[in-house]
């Protein structure tokens, strides 16, 4: 692991990078209930262990380097080139980060991050009236923040993917499900028949990019 001086073992960027997305999406998501910080908190260890691959220890990377050098014998498989695993291994040519997965990924997280500040606008102001939240991105599905966050992890696993992160991906998908369902019985029990039609004719994570969604909505 000779070479990984110059690429990994860069500590004080794992910080700041950790810090600068963390606190990003806690500028936008403000968790306020246990339920929101076990949403945020899921968040956070994804971002914490894909920037300790991405700039610390390449875990994966080592575990892989044999099987790396093997199937390409002019890689080298600690430079942190090699860490776009999706590049290496689709066999792409040129900077990995002109690729365009990599420019998808930043799609997919520029969004994510957009999506979840539109839905805590609402969400915020709905809650302050004490209502439900069906306008704005709540309009085409029931739960926009869960769907951001999905779309934000997608974004990184598509630019930097690992070990640790591609395993933590669907259990993440499946807790954020989990709560969705958990939330809505919450909703049910505060806002009845509202809450049902509502659910009823909006989806849950996938919009209908139907005319009018959420037109029967209404209180």
């Amino acid at each position: 692991m000779s070479h990984a001086g110059s690429a990994y073992g860069l500590w004080p960027l794992v910080v700041l990078n950790s810090a600068i997305f963390i606190l990003f999406a806690f500028s936008f998501f403000k968790p306020a209930t246990a339920r929101d910080w076990r949403t945020f908190g899921a968040f956070a260890a994804f971002i914490v262990a894909l920037f300790v691959e991405m700039y610390g220890f390449p875990l994966t990377i080592y575990l892989l380097s044999g099987w790396l050098q093997t199937r390409f014998p002019k890689l080298d498989p600690f430079s942190h080139d090699a860490g776009h695993l999706w590049a290496t291994l689709l066999g792409t040519q040129g900077d990995p980060h002109f690729g365009a997965l990599h420019i998808a990924s930043y799609a997919f997280i520029g969004y994510g991050f957009y999506l979840l500040s539109s839905a805590w606008h609402v969400l915020y102001h709905a809650q302050r009236r004490r209502t439900l939240a069906t306008v704005g991105p709540y309009a085409r599905i029931r739960h926009p923040q869960y769907v951001a966050f999905a779309m934000i992890l997608l974004g990184f696993l598509l630019q930097w993917p690992t070990a640790l992160t591609l395993g933590m991906f669907p259990v993440l998908l499946l807790m954020y499900g989990r709560l969705a369902i958990n939330e809505e019985s919450d909703m049910r029990r505060e806002f009845g028949a509202t809450c049902d039609r509502y659910a009823r004719n909006t989806p849950r994570f996938a919009p209908r990019w139907a005319a009018n969604p959420g037109r029967e909505n209404g209180p």
